[in-house]
């Protein structure tokens, strides 16, 4: 069931539908918790036409959080697309990753039906929603399972997630989380030239959890090497401040 709510600021109105599933029905079918996990809410500026949107993920380790419409991204002229999916242990890593592409293709096939320009969809996400945002902008796989390019998405804004394998992952392998792993799993094992545009957020890298900072330096190191124009990883106020030291 779906349920919506307006606000309004000044002149701009924005409607929020909740509990969108992204999957066919016949996929969920006899599927309790793709039922529960696998929705969508979207909120959206009613009176605005061609605007753009951001498909948010949310972050936990792949195990833990829910989805949100985080307030920083409200009432900015923008759709914004909360989007739940499934945890491990659950089910394997690889599946939020595919709910991951499944929700961003929702995107993709619906967003023009509520006002908003389908080739200004950016992906991004906190933490393991980072590391979402990184697979299924990189990895072409994931998103051509819906016909859909993912060198089409408008950019992605990676926060503070992981560039190499995650550390659920690896703990589904029986990988230590100390130990770094590069292979088909991690977003630098995907680095390519096309990949849309990537703006990439971390915090200080002495508060950063387990060398994420360094990761994705190298990852957009990596992306330059191999001929990407786009990427950029801000430098923090306090990461100046410290180099003036």
């Amino acid at each position: 069931m779906t349920s919506a709510l307006v606000w309004g600021q000044k002149s701009r109105e924005y409607k929020r539908i909740n509990s969108i599933a992204y999957y066919d029905e016949s996929e969920v079918l006899e599927d309790s918790y793709m039922q529960e996990m696998c929705v969508l809410d979207l909120y959206y500026p009613e009176n605005l036409e061609n605007f753009s949107t951001i498909v948010w993920f949310h972050g936990g380790g792949l195990t833990t959080g829910k989805r949100e419409i985080p307030a920083y991204l409200k009432n900015k002229g923008v759709a914004v697309i909360g989007v739940g999916y499934r945890l491990s242990p659950k089910v394997k890593s690889v599946q939020c990753i595919e709910d991951a592409a499944a929700a961003t293709a929702w995107a993709f096939e619906n967003i023009e039906n509520y006002g908003g320009d389908p080739s200004k969809i950016f992906v991004s996400g906190m933490s393991a929603g980072g590391y979402l945002t990184y697979m299924i902008g990189l990895d072409k796989s994931y998103l051509e399972k819906h016909e859909i390019d993912a060198s089409n998405i408008a950019a992605l804004i990676p926060f503070s997630g992981h560039a190499i394998s995650h550390f659920t992952v690896r703990k589904e392998n029986g990988v230590p989380e100390t130990q770094p792993i590069i292979d088909e799993m991690a977003p630098l094992f995907h680095v390519r030239a096309d990949a849309p545009a990537l703006t990439i957020i971390t915090g200080d890298r002495e508060l950063e959890l387990l060398g994420r900072y360094e990761e994705n330096a190298y990852m957009m190191r990596m992306m330059k090497v191999v001929g990407h124009k786009k990427v950029k990883l801000p430098i923090l106020l306090r990461e100046v401040e410290n180099l003036s030291k």
